[in-house]
C-alpha cells in the first residue's frame, strides 16, 4: 500500500472495471427488469448536457448528486437505472459552430448550405459528445453507458415526430401570427431562457453585435403627436424611438379628464402620414408621464394587447435581420440602431422632439449572440398550455408529485397558472424539423390571408402520411396535392420536454419502457424548473397518461468564492476536469484562447483568472470534488464554490488513507472476520461507544438521503472518520501508556478488538463510497471479506443500516473526560 494519498493513483482504473463488470446495469445479478415492483427501483434520468462544449462545475454538481443518490439506492439493493445522454441544442449548438467554422474558414453557414453546415455540426458533436462522456466517467458517474441517448438519435427523431403529430392532430399544436422574442443576429425566435436581463441605471452606451459604434440605452424620449385638425398635440414617451414607426395609435386612461375631448379623435403621423386614433383603455397609467401613451402593436407584448382589444393595425417595422422594411417611409433599409439616431434627428427637425431624461431599464440581450432582442410578430408554431398546466398544478397539489424544497412549489403554481401557449418553432438549420407541410392544391389559388394560410399545413410522420391528410382535408386526390415540408425545427426544449419516455423507445411498447416509465426521481437545477420539468411533467401526462417522476429535487446555482454567476468572460468558469487534475495559471489562460471570445473578452478574462487563481488550481482529486459539492447543497442556497475548501477534503482523503493503512497494520495480515458481526460480551466500553458513533453517522446518513440533505450526510460521514474514529479510537490504540488490547496479551479480547476495528472500517467506508466512490473502493478491496458477504465491489455492497446500541451515548461525556487526560486532544462534543 504507497505511503499517502494520490487521487491519479486511486482514481486510474477502477471505473473502467466498474463499467466492465456491469455494476452500473439494472439487469446486473440476473435480474429481470420486467419484474421489479416500482418500490424496488430506483430510476433517474440526466439532465442532457448540451453538446456545445465541455462540461462545467454546474454540470458536475448535477453529476455528484444525482451519482450519490443512485449508488445509495444501489447498495440499499434495489435495481437502479440512472440513464445518460446529450442534448443536441439548436440555437447554442449552431451559434457556436458558426463562430468555429468563420474562424476558421472565414464562412458563414449560408455560404456552407443546410446540408455542409449540419455535417459540420455532427462533426462537431462527435468530437464534443465523446469529450462529455469522458467527463462524466472522470466523475465516477455510475449510468448505463449501453443506454446512453443523443437527443438527435434515430429513435428520438421518431418520438418527436410522433409527438408533433399526436398534438396537431389532437388541437394542441397550433399555428398563429403573435409576438416572439426575435433574435436579429440569429434571425430566429428563441425562448425566454435565452434571453438575459441586462439592468441599466440609466443612460448607458452598449455594444450591438452589426453596429460599429455604441447604441444608447437607458433613456426616454418624448415627443408630440399633432392631432388631426387641430392645433393641439399629445406628447408620448419611449424608450426605443424607432418604433414610433409602426405606431397605429395614442392611448390615454378613459377617466383621465386632460383627454376626454380628444377621445375617438386622430393624431397623425409625422412620417408617413398616418391616421391614428386616440384609443381608451384602462391599461394607461394616468399618473406617469404625460398619461398618454404610444401603441406599438407590432413590436411591444402590452401594446400587442391594446391592439387586439382596439382592432388596431399591426405595423411590422423590421426585416428579419434587423434592418428596416418598407413601412418605413425614407428610414426604410436602414440598421435598427441607426434609424434610432435618425429619428430622433427627424423628429427634431419637424420641431417635433421635447426632450429626454435618464431612465432606469431592463434590456434583453440574446445569451446566445449577444443581440438586442426584438419584440417581432412572426407567425409560428405554437403547443396549447392551459388545460396541460392545470393537470400538473393538480399533480403536485394532491401529492402525486413532490417538489423539494417546497419553497418552489409558490414558483411552480405561479408559472403554470399564467402560462402562455409555447412557441416550438425555430428558424434554425439545426434540430428536429417541423413535421408539417404547406399544401398546395394543383389548380386551386389561396386567398393569401393569414387564417386561411395557416389552414393549408398538414402534420404527418412521413410525407406519404402528410399527402393523403392533405387530399382527405381538401377532398382531392393524392395527385392533386404538392407538399413542402417547414423549413423550420423545433424548440429544444421541445424533444428535452420528451425525455423520460423517448430515451425507452416511446412511441413503441418496448421492454425498457414498461420497465423505467414512470421513473423515480429528476433532479436539476431549479433554474430550469418552468423550461425543462414543467414540460415534461405536461407532455407525460399529456402523452403518457403518468407522470414521469414522484418526486423533483431541484439544487441551487453553483456561483464563485465572491458570489458571483460563473461566466467565460470573468474568467471564473471552472472546468472540474481542472480541479480533479490541477492546472496552472498559465495553462488556464491558454483555455481562454481556444474559446470564441473576442480579445478584450479574453483580457478581462485573463485578470479574473489572476485574481482568483494566482497559483493556478491544485489538484483535488474527483472524490475531494464531489464530496465538496455534496457538503455545499444546502436547499434553498447558492453554492459560493471555494477552491480551498474542495483541497481541504482531498486532505480528508488522506485521513481516510492513513487511518486504513494504520488499521490494516493492526488487523495483520492473517485476520479474517466472523462470518457475522455480533456482540459477544467482551467489547470495551470504548468499543461500544465507537460502535454507537457509527450506529449515529449511519441513522445521519440514510436520513440525509431520504430526505436530500446531502450537508448533513456528509457532515456525519466526515465526523465519524475524523473525530471518532481517527481522532478518538485510533489514537487510543496507539497509546503505549493505555496499554492497549492489543498488547494485552488476552486472545479473546484481541479477537474482540479486530472484529469491532474491522467492523467500523468495512462500516465507515460503505457509508463514503456513494460519495467517495474511488478512495472507498480502492480501501475496500484491501479488506477482506466476511464469508457470508463475498461481495465483489463496494458499488454493490449493502449500504449500512442503523443498530443502535443501548444507551452507550450516555456515557460519552465520561469516556471524553477518560480520553483527554491521556491525549490532551480536542474531541467531538455532539452525541447521538
Amino acid at each position: 500500500m504507497p505511503d499517502a494519498y494520490s487521487p491519479k493513483y486511486v482514481e486510474a482504473a477502477w471505473y473502467a472495471w466498474w463499467e466492465r463488470s456491469g455494476f452500473f446495469k439494472p439487469e446486473y445479478g440476473g435480474r429481470d427488469i420486467t419484474n421489479i415492483s416500482y418500490e424496488d427501483k430506483f430510476v433517474i434520468v440526466i439532465p442532457p448536457p448540451n453538446v456545445t462544449g465541455s462540461l462545467h462545475v454546474g454540470h458536475a454538481l448535477t453529476s455528484a448528486i444525482e451519482d450519490c443518490i443512485t449508488r445509495w439506492h444501489r447498495m440499499k439493493g434495489k435495481m437502479t437505472l440512472w440513464n445518460p445522454g446529450c442534448d443536441h441544442a439548436g440555437i447554442a449548438t449552431q451559434v457556436v459552430v458558426e463562430k468555429k467554422i468563420w474562424k476558421e474558414q472565414q464562412k458563414r453557414r449560408h455560404d456552407l448550405g443546410r446540408e455542409k453546415f449540419i455535417e459540420e455540426i455532427w462533426k462537431w458533436k462527435e468530437q464534443k459528445g465523446d469529450r462529455i462522456y469522458e467527463q462524466l466517467r472522470l466523475m465516477g458517474c455510475s449510468v448505463d453507458w449501453d443506454r446512453a441517448t443523443f437527443t438527435m438519435d434515430p429513435k428520438m427523431s421518431h418520438a418527436v415526430t410522433e409527438a408533433f403529430v399526436r398534438l396537431h392532430e389532437d388541437g394542441l399544436i397550433y399555428r398563429a401570427n403573435r409576438l416572439v422574442n426575435w433574435s436579429c443576429t440569429l434571425k430566429s425566435a428563441i425562448s425566454d431562457i435565452e434571453v438575459d436581463k441586462l439592468e441599466l441605471p440609466g443612460r448607458t452606451l452598449l455594444s450591438v453585435p452589426g453596429h460599429k459604434d455604441k447604441v444608447e440605452f437607458g433613456v426616454l424620449v418624448s415627443f408630440a403627436y399633432p392631432v388631426e385638425d387641430s392645433d393641439e398635440e399629445i406628447v408620448v414617451a419611449t424608450t426605443r424611438i424607432e418604433t414610433m414607426l409602426g405606431d397605429s395609435a395614442v392611448a390615454v386612461h378613459p377617466n383621465d379628464s386632460r383627454y376626454k375631448h380628444l377621445h375617438g379623435k386622430y393624431v397623425i403621423h409625422p412620417f408617413c402620414s398616418r391616421r391614428m386614433p386616440i384609443v381608451c383603455d384602462e391599461f394607461v397609467e394616468m399618473e406617469f408621464g404625460t398619461g398618454a401613451v404610444k401603441i406599438t402593436p407590432a413590436h411591444d407584448p402590452n401594446d400587442y394587447e391594446v391592439g387586439m382589444r382596439h382592432n388596431l393595425p399591426f405595423i411590422n417595422i423590421l426585416n428579419d435581420d434587423g434592418t428596416l422594411n418598407d413601412n418605413c417611409a425614407e428610414f426604410s433599409g436602414m440598421k435598427r440602431f441607426e434609424a434610432r439616431a435618425k429619428v430622433l434627428t427627424a423628429l427634431k427637425e419637424k420641431n417635433f422632439y421635447r426632450d429626454t431624461k435618464d431612465n432606469p431599464m431592463v434590456v434583453p440581450v440574446c445569451s446566445r449572440s449577444k443581440d438586442i432582442v426584438e419584440p417581432m410578430l412572426k407567425v409560428q408554431w405554437y403547443v396549447k398550455c392551459e388545460g396541460m398546466a392545470q393537470k400538473a398544478m393538480e399533480a403536485v397539489k394532491n401529492g402525486d408529485l413532490k417538489i423539494l424544497p417546497d419553497v418552489h412549489i409558490k414558483i411552480w403554481n405561479r408559472w403554470l397558472e399564467n402560462i402562455r401557449d409555447w412557441c416550438v418553432s425555430r428558424q434554425l438549420w439545426w434540430g428536429h424539423r417541423i413535421p408539417a407541410y404547406y399544401v398546395t392544391v394543383k389548380g386551386r389559388i389561396g386567398t393569401g390571408d393569414a387564417e386561411s394560410e395557416n389552414e393549408r399545413w398538414v402534420s404527418g410522420r412521413n410525407e406519404d402520411e402528410a399527402r393523403k391528410k392533405a387530399a382527405k382535408k381538401f377532398n382531392v386526390s393524392v395527385e392533386d396535392i404538392d407538399l413542402k415540408q417547414d423549413e423550420d425545427v423545433l424548440d429544444t426544449w421541445f424533444s428535452s420536454g420528451l425525455f423520460p419516455f423517448s430515451i425507452f423507445g416511446w412511441p413503441e411498447e418496448t421492454k425498457d419502457l414498461k420497465a423505467f416509465y414512470p421513473g423515480t426521481l429528476l433532479e436539476t437545477g431549479h433554474d430550469i424548473l418552468f423550461f425543462w420539468v414543467a414540460r415534461m411533467v405536461m407532455l407525460g401526462l399529456q402523452l403518457m397518461g403518468k407522470l414521469p417522476f414522484k418526486e423533483v429535487f431541484l439544487h441551487s446555482i453553483v456561483r464563485d468564492a465572491h458570489g458571483r454567476k460563473m461566466s467565460k468572460s470573468l474568467g471564473n468558469v471552472i472546468d472540474p476536469i481542472d480541479m480533479i487534475n490541477g492546472i496552472s495559471l498559465e495553462a488556464l489562460h491558454s483555455t481562454l484562447l481556444e474559446s470564441n471570445l473576442d480579445p478584450k473578452e479574453i483580457e478581462k478574462a485573463k485578470q479574473g483568472q489572476k485574481a482568483d487563481f494566482p497559483n493556478g488550481i491544485p489538484e483535488c482529486g474527483t472524490d475531494a470534488l464531489r464530496f465538496a459539492l455534496c457538503a455545499y447543497t444546502a436547499q434553498g442556497r447558492d453554492i459560493n464554490l471555494d477552491i480551498n475548501r474542495v483541497e481541504g477534503y482531498r486532505h480528508f482523503c488522506n485521513k481516510l488513507w492513513n487511518a486504513t493503512k494504520f488499521a490494516l497494520m493492526y488487523l495483520g495480515p492473517d485476520f479474517k472476520p466472523n462470518s457475522e458481526f455480533q456482540l459477544n460480551g467482551h467489547e470495551s466500553k470504548m468499543d461500544l461507544w465507537i460502535l454507537s458513533r457509527l450506529s449515529c453517522a449511519v441513522e445521519s446518513c440514510n436520513t440525509g438521503f431520504e430526505t436530500y440533505d446531502f450537508p448533513a450526510a456528509t457532515t456525519a460521514c466526515y465526523a465519524f472518520w475524523l473525530y471518532d474514529l481517527c481522532d478518538v479510537y485510533l489514537v487510543i490504540m496507539k497509546q503505549e501508556s493505555l496499554k492497549p488490547v492489543f498488547q494485552s496479551g488476552n486472545e479473546v479480547s484481541i479477537a474482540t478488538a479486530k472484529e469491532m476495528l474491522y467492523t467500523c472500517l468495512d462500516g465507515a467506508l460503505r457509508l463514503l463510497s456513494p460519495f467517495m466512490p474511488f478512495v472507498t473502493e480502492e480501501l475496500f478491496q484491501r479488506l477482506p471479506r466476511r464469508q457470508s458477504d463475498p461481495v465483489l465491489s463496494i458499488t454493490i455492497a449493502h449500504y449500512p443500516v442503523s443498530e443502535r446500541v443501548g444507551s452507550l451515548c450516555l456515557v460519552l461525556d465520561c469516556l471524553k473526560i477518560f480520553v483527554s487526560n491521556y491525549t490532551n486532544l480536542p474531541l467531538n462534543s455532539k452525541a447521538c
